[in-house]
């Protein structure tokens, strides 16, 4: 299953499990750190290796499920930080792995602003000044649109299956359900260390995810919320993102309208839509 961000919309879109499972950097080392808790397994649950599920169909599930030629929506975006609460609707076209195109409707002030990814290439269209800027690899870790995610999350491509060692290790306490661990394997390079994920039983549908970084300590945990029908399809449609380290501050994307299997025009990724998308 390919993440890249928005992954972070194959989980929200295939562009929100691009930012879902690979996404969000993690926080500057502050002084004083306590190691949070991390999922724990049920401490009555019983140890039978046959009946666990398999892995890797666990992992297809969730790409099948947003598996989509062409994927649209409206979203509402909440950044909360200690100081402020700030509200964005945005408008969300995606098509496979890694063309998606992202625009503000509100607030004003913001109307217009518009993100295009190409494969790993990344623009920012800048309505203010009429301008598109091309975001370089120096501006990569910067954050997009203030929220908790950066702009390498955005084009970041990995694979789990590829990159990852996945094993599904019993049942979790908090959320209940099924605890896969997913271990980096050596030569891989990225932010995670590892990455545990919390599957509904029954329906595979995904409830919590826990990143650690390179150091092995818990840096992002992303919870799904809220499932509905969408496009004809039963899906989280809250996604809410809590950096560890940052005390006050999250992230939570809201779905307010998904459809899947679109037919998109075929100059919708390009330069010139990025700038007329106002």
């Amino acid at each position: 299953m390919k993440i890249t961000n928005e992954n972070a919309l194959r989980l929200l879109l295939p562009f929100l499990l691009l930012v879902c499972l690979a996404a969000v950097a993690p926080a500057e080392e502050t002084d004083g750190y306590a190691e949070p808790t991390g999922i724990e397994i049920a401490a009555d649950a019983p140890e039978i290796e046959s009946g666990l599920p398999d892995a890797a169909a666990l992992l297809r599930g969730i790409d099948e499920l947003f598996e989509s030629t062409g994927t649209t929506a409206h979203v509402e975006i909440t950044i909360v930080t200690p100081k402020k609460t700030r509200t964005m609707r945005m408008r969300f076209w995606s098509k496979d792995d890694d063309h998606a195109l992202m625009v503000v409707d509100s607030p004003p002030r913001d109307a217009g602003t518009a993100t295009l990814r190409v494969e790993q290439n990344l623009w920012n269209y800048l309505p203010k000044i009429s301008r598109t800027i091309r975001v370089p690899p120096s501006m990569m870790m910067g954050s997009w649109m203030g929220s908790d995610l950066t702009n390498d999350d955005i084009v970041q491509d990995s694979s789990l299956e590829e990159d990852y060692d996945s094993t599904v290790i019993g049942r979790s306490e908090n959320p209940p359900g099924w605890l896969m661990r997913l271990d980096a394997k050596p030569d891989m390079v990225g932010l995670w260390n590892r990455i545990d994920i919390v599957f509904e039983e029954g329906t595979g549908l995904p409830l919590m995810t826990q990143s650690y970084d390179r150091k092995d300590r818990l840096s992002r945990t992303m919870l799904f919320e809220d499932v509905q029908v969408m496009g004809g399809r039963r899906v989280p449609t809250v996604m809410r993102i809590i950096p560890e380290r940052e005390e006050g501050r999250s992230t939570e994307f809201r779905y307010l309208s998904l459809d899947f299997n679109v037919d998109l025009s075929g100059d919708t990724f390009s330069l010139a839509r990025l700038e007329r998308s106002q």
